[in-house]
């Protein structure tokens, strides 16, 4: 059975926050990193914290089940001989509006959410049920007066009536820090805070959910947070209770114990708290240890008190039980602390003094609650940032180094120590400036050189996620090196002697001297090694191990039985050679990077020559890029959760580059992971989310269940980040590369990025097809709301402004930099769109027109259709690209964004009897249009010498349709209606261009184009997978031929979110072969398909491109 988490929190000197949990590895950095803090105190379901600004801060975790608080209140009536039941009362009387006693007025509009971490979830509603029994319409009860029993029938001496409403709000700031605000009298507020604590969860009979919170301010006073539960997780007001003197620290358990320090050294225990008086009734002191210095940090768990001296030494407190809580006597422990905290079972954890590492009590059972020893936990801290690096290139680059660049560096690798003993010893930093060079630790320590460096090699294949372990790893062992030797030359020559700890390191206060620190040296004690001081805490880069400043374990379940990952670390780079970056100038590094430059370049001609005769070999690397993103789980409830990424990208024996994306995550408390291939992965897509900067990964299945792996990042900047390197190593694992082709296959998403695809010839034809969801689809920079080309390598575009757009022949651009993106031909570009939302009312016969409509009426603000709600505060722009430049008006409002530019000609006005809204042209200039009205057009004598032709010919469109778009291939015409709907000109000859009548081919379409070889690729409206429904998807119409030009079905592709497609280049010819319908290798073409196709030839060219019409789209579909 596994372990249930729990979490261990610490705060560095910094300010930062990091949570360890009892089944994990690493230190995670808490998500909300603006705020910096100097103590926190947690329990398993929250924490509360005070920030360096002195202000209190509550961190609550999110859960499936939300933090909601009903509000209430109660309508009165009174009956009137007059007009029945009115708002009337007599003047004994409650208030019209009341609480459930009557006696406090609360009118609907007197309701306030308590702080901003508040929202309303509805508004007021009568309550029409009473005791769990429906009422009559209205949810009124009646009795004979007020107050009496209310009952929901009415009778004849009913004279009073009541009704309920309630409103409900939900507390939203969970998961993140939130400010806990104050509505007390400004005279009565307290000081700015020192200490809190919380606990007090587990008092007898306590209710359900209730904490309580205990805070110390500057001027030495105890505040008490009222009403902090559940349901109210900030509390209301602070209390003042009075002490026997200035108080300077605080701690409270989880049941009723409850110890402070104060200023003068002694300990104050708080009596007489219960589930009646969770603020106790009296104070108790209890005098220090020792008379010389005085208790300065006190911590309690369920029956156990700890404390720390101003010497630093660590005391334990016997005999403490519910019924004498002051406790018997004091024994002191082995170990100098600088604080320590105590655990949901009294399990212990300390900050060493010397050294700023957190330790854990280790031996502490019911029956020894004082423990054996102190162990150090050596976990390693999880990146807040990407960290990306190549061991073939470190190593390769480090064996080059000359001496006077080892010499600048002066790092030495050392070799790993005896770890046999049980106590273990505090990492002790080692001064990279007073380190011998590599030479001289080579001569005196013999062959353990050679021994580490193979150790390093065999070492240098890292996994991505134990980086920071490795670290922590070898730096510890380097210690415990350091410290062997210095006893191998004091007083203890043969380190293999040294003693193992087994029993209690404990002694009686006041009864033995106190013994001097050397007394443990051989030990191995925490004071033995005590060389880092307080001092020296600049000396610790961002990378070094973490120097601590408060540690809370009052959330901290350890389970006796089941091992802690913490005192373990995984084998990777030796410290030194990983520290080589750290605490360097830029100067230098400029300079260094120069210097091996050259060095590299010399060497490089220098084997070239030496090894010309040689075959050429390809060396086989591994890089590899990790990070912290968040992803859009598989299982239900579908939520975003953390997860660890790494991106391995690995050189093969033959050039081939390929990379592989690794995704870390828990499931129930277990560590599991999982890997695309990135020569699998067919498109990597923004996706538009108003509170994520999120993107989408397709793989051939996945765009079958139209469900892709969906991550997210914490900022756009890293976002991109991702995106443009993602985009980088699959072209590099296709060789893709350079601009696109003259046949590419352009698209544009609903956000108006644009792809593109090469195409293959067994896209249309051949003995096996490829389908259209194994197409690889890569960006391109720019912003589009269409794109058109032809197979000469021409395309144009039109912005959402109508501005016409030519394509450079450039590539990449906006994140897309680097290697990926072409030096010249990007230039920027704007556009304008604008947003239109309704604003509807209806018509009421007392106030006219008004905001007010029916519960069947559409949102009073919404989109064109009604069905869609649209409000000026939550209609966003389409992308953090855009911005808005006016202020709603009552006609339009736009917006503006920025990305590449391009160039226009010169054009001949051709007249037309009313505006056209499409125009196409075909391989033999047949040139056909739409007008706005929706009718069809076609252009009479176009030539290469007459390219305007002569005249219009009206085309009649299908019966009771509105045409909106046409496009013409070789010999085909296809027209889409306005409804969705895709017909196919039958009877097109080179004597009657015309041709004769309208074929209806399929319904469900947004968008079409025809190819210069009458290939028909479509967006589809609604495309159901097996996991999701997507809208705006990719579909290529297959077995396209000569005697068959509507095709036989549809083969789906990648979507949704797409919103133009083109194909106009795609002149890629294939030798033509009978081609069969391939519906039964494809899941996602629907069973009514197959039944068309059963119906002979004249049928197949029907088969319609539509899912079921009950079906709702899924509100976890993607779309762009």
């Amino acid at each position: 059975m596994a372990m249930p988490s729990s979490l261990l929190w610490a705060v560095d000197i910094f300010g930062r926050v990091y949570t360890l949990s009892t089944v994990g590895q690493y230190w995670e950095l808490c998500k909300d990193t603006q705020l910096e803090f100097k103590r926190v105190s947690a329990v398993k379901q929250c924490c509360w914290g005070i920030a360096c600004d002195h202000q209190v801060y509550t961190y609550v975790f999110s859960g499936d089940v939300p933090i909601r608080y009903q509000e209430e209140t109660y309508e009165n009536q009174r009956w009137n001989p007059v007009g029945g039941f009115c708002e009337k009362l007599l003047p004994s009387d409650r208030w019209q509006w009341s609480d459930v006693s009557g006696l406090k007025h609360q009118q609907l509009d007197s309701f306030t959410l308590p702080s901003p971490h508040w929202e309303w979830e509805s508004d007021w509603y009568v309550d029409e049920n009473i005791g769990g029994e429906p009422t009559e319409k209205g949810g009124w009860t009646y009795a004979i007066d007020f107050p009496s029993t209310y009952t929901k029938d009415k009778k004849w001496n009913s004279c009073v009536r009541r009704r309920r409403w309630i409103r409900y709000r939900r507390y939203k700031s969970r998961d993140i820090w939130a400010k806990i605000v104050s509505h007390d009298d400004p005279d009565q507020l307290p000081d700015p805070f020192n200490d809190i604590s919380i606990g007090g969860w587990e008092i007898t009979d306590e209710p359900l959910g209730r904490l309580s919170v205990w805070a110390v301010s500057l001027q030495g006073k105890v505040w008490y947070r009222e009403n902090v539960c559940h349901h109210n997780p900030e509390g209301s007001t602070w209390s003042l209770i009075t002490t026997p003197g200035e108080v300077v620290q605080i701690s409270c358990g989880p049941y009723d114990l409850l110890w402070a320090t104060l200023w003068e050294g002694q300990a104050i225990v708080r009596e007489g708290i219960d589930r009646n008086n969770p603020q106790g009734i009296s104070w108790s002191i209890v005098e220090s240890p020792s008379s010389e210095n005085g208790i300065m940090h006190v911590s309690v768990g369920v029956d156990v008190v700890w404390c720390v001296t101003k010497d630093r030494k660590v005391w334990f407190r016997r005999g403490v039980n519910s019924h004498n809580p002051c406790g018997t006597s004091w024994i002191e422990m082995v170990g100098e602390m600088m604080m320590v905290t105590v655990g949901l079972n009294n399990q212990v954890w300390g900050i060493g003094s010397d050294d700023r590492a957190v330790y854990f009590r280790q031996g502490v059972t019911p029956s020894e609650l004082s423990g054996k020893t102190w162990k150090a936990i050596v976990s390693g801290r999880e990146s807040d940032r990407s960290q990306t690096g190549s061991s073939t290139s470190l190593l390769s680059a480090g064996c080059f180094f000359t001496d006077d660049i080892q010499n600048q560096t002066n790092a030495v690798i050392q070799g790993d120590a005896d770890t046999s003993s049980d106590t273990e010893l505090p990492s002790v930093p080692m001064n990279l400036a007073n380190t011998p060079p590599m030479g001289a630790a080579a001569s005196r320590s013999g062959n353990s050189t050679g021994n580490q460096m193979a150790e390093i090699r065999a070492n240098l294949t890292v996994d991505p996620l134990d980086s920071d372990q490795g670290e922590a790893s070898v730096a510890s062992t380097t210690n415990k090196k350091a410290s062997v030797e210095m006893h191998e030359s004091s007083t203890n020559p043969n380190p293999s002697a040294e003693l193992r700890w087994t029993n209690i390191d404990l002694k009686e206060a006041q009864k033995h001297p106190v013994l001097s620190v050397s007394t443990f040296a051989e030990t191995s004690s925490l004071s033995s090694l005590g060389v880092f001081s307080v001092g020296a805490e600049e000396q610790y880069g961002a990378d070094e191990h973490p120097v601590w400043a408060w540690v809370s374990g009052g959330g901290c379940l350890v389970d006796l039985h089941s091992p802690l990952k913490w005192f373990t670390v995984s084998s990777g780079l030796s410290s030194s050679v990983q520290s080589l970056a750290l605490s360097i100038t830029p100067a230098q590094t400029a300079a260094w990077r120069k210097q091996i430059f050259q060095q590299l370049s010399e060497r490089t001609k220098r084997e070239l020559e030496n090894f010309r005769h040689y075959e050429q070999a390809v060396e086989q690397s591994v890089w590899v890029k990790t990070g912290t993103l968040q992803w859009w789980r598989n299982w239900k409830p579908h939520k975003w959760m953390d997860v660890r990424v790494a991106l391995e990208q690995f050189t093969g024996s033959d050039g081939m580059r390929d990379s592989i994306l690794f995704i870390y995550y828990m499931y129930y408390e277990e560590k599991k992971y999982i890997h695309v291939f990135l020569n699998e992965v067919t498109i990597i897509v923004e996706v538009l989310n108003e509170a994520k900067h999120s993107f989408a990964l397709y793989t051939p299945e996945r765009t079958k269940q139209r469900w892709p792996i969906r991550l997210a990042a914490t900022t756009e900047q890293e976002m991109h980040d991702w995106l443009s390197l993602l985009n980088m190593s699959c072209c590099e694992s296709r060789r893709i590369q350079g601009p696109p082709s003259h046949h590419a296959i352009w698209s544009v998403t609903c956000k108006g990025d644009v792809f593109v695809s090469e195409p293959s010839p067994e896209l249309e034809a051949g003995p096996q097809l490829m389908p259209c969801d194994q197409m690889f689809w890569r960006q391109v920079g720019g912003h589009l709301r269409l794109i058109e080309c032809n197979n000469r390598g021409v395309v144009w575009g039109i912005g959402y402004d109508h501005t016409a757009w030519v394509y450079t022949g450039g590539y990449g651009g906006g994140f897309i930099q680097g290697l990926a993106s072409s030096a010249d031909n990007i230039y920027t570009q704007s556009d304008v769109k604008c947003v239109y939302i309704y604003e509807n009312q209806r018509w009421n016969p007392v106030t006219g027109y008004s905001s007010r409509g029916l519960p069947t009426d559409r949102y009073m603000w919404s989109d064109a259709s009604g069905l869609q709600e649209c409000t000026k505060i939550n209609t966003k722009p389409p992308s953090p690209q855009w911005s808005w430049v006016l202020p709603w008006s009552q006609d339009n409002e736009r917006l503006c964004a920025t990305e590449a530019l391009g160039k226009g000609t010169s054009w001949l006005h051709v007249g037309t009897d009313q505006p056209f809204i499409s125009i196409s042209i075909g391989a033999f200039y047949q040139v056909w249009a739409i007008a706005r009205d929706g009718s069809a057009f076609y252009r009479g004598s176009v030539s290469p010498k007459k390219p305007a032709g002569d005249c219009w010919y009206h085309i009649p469109s299908p019966q009771k349709q509105k045409l909106k778009q046409v496009s013409v291939g070789r010999t085909s015409v296809f027209v889409l209606d306005k409804n969705g709907n895709l017909w196919y000109r039958q009877g097109i000859t080179p004597s009657y261009p015309q041709g004769s009548t309208w074929d209806h081919v399929s319904n469900n379409i947004r968008k079409m184009s025809v190819g210069p070889l009458d290939q028909v690729w479509v967006i589809a409206d609604k495309v159901q997978g097996s996991h999701s429904l997507s809208c705006g998807t990719v579909c290529h119409r297959t077995g396209v031929q000569p005697m068959e030009p509507k095709g036989l079905s549809w083969d789906y592709g990648i979507g949704g979110g797409w919103e133009h497609v083109t194909v106009r280049g795609n002149a890629t010819a294939a030798s033509r072969v009978t081609v069969h319908d391939n519906s039964d290798e494809n899941p996602a073409v629907s069973k009514d398909l197959e039944d068309e196709e059963s119906k002979g030839k004249t049928e197949h060219s029907k088969t319609p491109l539509m899912v079921s019409e009950n079906q709702e789209l899924d509100r976890h579909a993607v779309n762009c």
